[in-house]
């Protein structure tokens, strides 16, 4: 059980609400933060008082008034006008963090909801239940209001969720578990989609994804370096420790405890005085986006547990306040940040690929073939990696560069981070397939080498890699090969756990 309270989420708890299905609670002490601020809602309400969002329209209607006997209606219409989200819905493990980053800041006590918005939210987790939420129409500012907003429409029992393994009305699925739809009062429909939930949860889903992808490239860049029988010496701690970057020195000891006793790495000057750059600086590129990832999860980690609505409530209601913590900015430029990151770590990859199959550049079979010339081996998968790198180059660009005014300007600089976590997200896929080439063509490599030179550790990744895709000993359907690796690389952990020790360790 994983027990919200609004401050102290982690990453630990997130993944295991997100992957395995563990219950959520809140504690005692953070539902009495959220009664003592609804207090100060009801409040302002009975008083009539001239407060934002909560008897005041919304964007720029903020300065039209709205009478008592009509917040109910003023919430109600808020989400139901809101939710005009468009395209594929988010996958659906994103709309489940959602739903958990929502009832956490709301569990903060300072958006003024009643208790049972948030009890709601957590019967949706707790009974598998995933609001249906398009992808696009997000500014980022103020907040996802567009996403948000098809999440707070299953509450009411409008909307769609993903239930069961289906995709089938909100209403039914609430029906099904006995949980009963809640009318929106003051605030509380507000309260729902003023955040940053839906850029906070892609981004969270796409960097535990991105971690585990870097350090997959590591160990399948140590089975390249085996199959172009690389240098060794340029991993060596001295030069790590004179440059000064931990993460360099992190990554060029994985590599080293990889290879440590691996017959297919060479010296310098043996065969070559030095490799290829993207063989002999693994540690200063990979190095690098490690400390891309560590920042990134850093502001992902303070936001899932911020307060991202407005107005704000505090001092048991005697401050209300409008604000501007909706806005996205912090973790736009942190998902344009992973995607630039991850699409390096697929870029370099690629030119080891083109190492791996060129013959001008390796003594190995051109393009790994069996018969060259007869069978066309690896040429094509070379030519794939190209092209994903060369698209992630593109969706790469920043979207937090960019603004467009809205609500007839009185919101007049927006984020865009939902798209940057978007095309954070895309670029990770990409990379993936990317470095499932890479695997396919080093495996290959070190096994033409020979597989009882390799390291344990290498040749124990490859005899598992074996029973996902076979040794290339004919031209077949690689495109199969590459999506069969993609998904093994997406889902298989048990490899990868000795990468993380040896993190630790370091």
């Amino acid at each position: 059980m994983v027990i919200l309270n609004g401050n102290t989420l982690t990453f630990s708890e997130v993944k295991k609400v997100l992957y395995h299905q563990e219950k959520v609670h809140f504690s005692e002490e953070s539902m009495k933060r959220v009664k003592e601020s609804r207090k100060a809602v009801e409040k302002i309400v009975s008083e009539e008082r001239v407060v934002y969002g909560i008897t005041t329209g919304f964007g720029k209607f903020s300065d039209v008034f709205i009478g008592k006997e009509d917040v109910e209606k003023l919430q109600l219409n808020l989400i139901r006008s809101h939710a005009c989200g468009v395209g594929d819905p988010f996958p659906e493990i994103v709309s489940r963090a959602m739903v958990l980053l929502r009832a956490n800041a709301l569990l903060k006590g300072f958006s003024g909801v009643r208790p049972v918005v948030i009890e709601r939210l957590l019967d949706l987790i707790n009974s598998d239940i995933h609001p249906v939420i398009p992808q696009q129409g997000s500014l980022g500012a103020s907040g996802d209001l567009a996403p948000l907003s098809h999440l707070a429409l299953v509450l009411i029992g409008e909307g769609e969720v993903f239930y069961k393994g289906k995709r089938t009305s909100a209403m039914d699925a609430l029906m099904n578990e006995g949980i009963c739809p809640i009318n929106l009062t003051a605030k509380d429909g507000l309260g729902l989609i003023n955040g940053t939930q839906a850029m906070t949860a892609m981004g969270i889903v796409a960097y535990l994804e991105a971690e585990k992808l870097a350090y997959q490239t590591e160990l399948i860049s140590a089975v390249t370096v085996e199959g172009l029988r690389g240098i060794i010496d340029a991993f060596d701690q001295d030069i790590q420790v004179a440059r000064g970057y931990r993460e360099q020195v992190e990554v060029a000891e994985r590599i080293r405890d990889f290879l440590s006793d691996s017959q297919l790495t060479t010296k310098q000057g043996e065969i070559r005085v030095q490799d290829a750059y993207s063989i002999r600086c693994i540690p200063q590129v990979h190095g690098a986006s490690w400390q891309a990832l560590n920042y990134i999860k850093e502001k992902l980690e303070i936001e899932m547990n911020a307060a991202t609505d407005n107005p704000l409530v505090f001092q048991n209601g005697e401050k209300v306040l409008s604000g501007g913590n909706f806005h996205g900015q912090p973790i736009a430029l942190a998902m344009d940040f992973l995607a630039i990151a991850v699409a390096e770590l697929a870029n370099i990859s690629e030119r080891r690929i083109e190492r791996l199959v060129n013959p001008q550049l390796n003594d190995l079979p051109p393009f790994l073939s069996s018969e060259p010339g007869l069978q066309s081996g690896a040429m094509i998968m070379q030519y794939v990696a190209a092209s994903l790198v060369s698209e992630n180059k593109t969706l790469a660009h920043p979207a937090s560069v960019d603004s467009i005014p809205s609500s007839a300007n009185q919101e007049d600089h927006v984020s865009m981070g939902t798209i940057a976590s978007r095309h954070s997200y895309q670029i990770i896929q990409n990379a993936r397939r990317v470095l499932a080439i890479e695997a396919i063509c080093s495996l290959q490599a070190a096994e033409i080498r020979g597989k009882e030179k390799m390291a344990t550790i290498t040749r124990e990744f490859l005899e598992e890699a074996r029973e996902v895709v076979p040794f290339i000993e004919h031209d077949r359907v690689f495109s199969k090969d590459i999506e069969k690796m993609s998904d093994w690389l997406k889902t298989e952990t048990a490899n990868f756990a000795k990468i993380k020790r040896s993190k630790t360790k370091s």
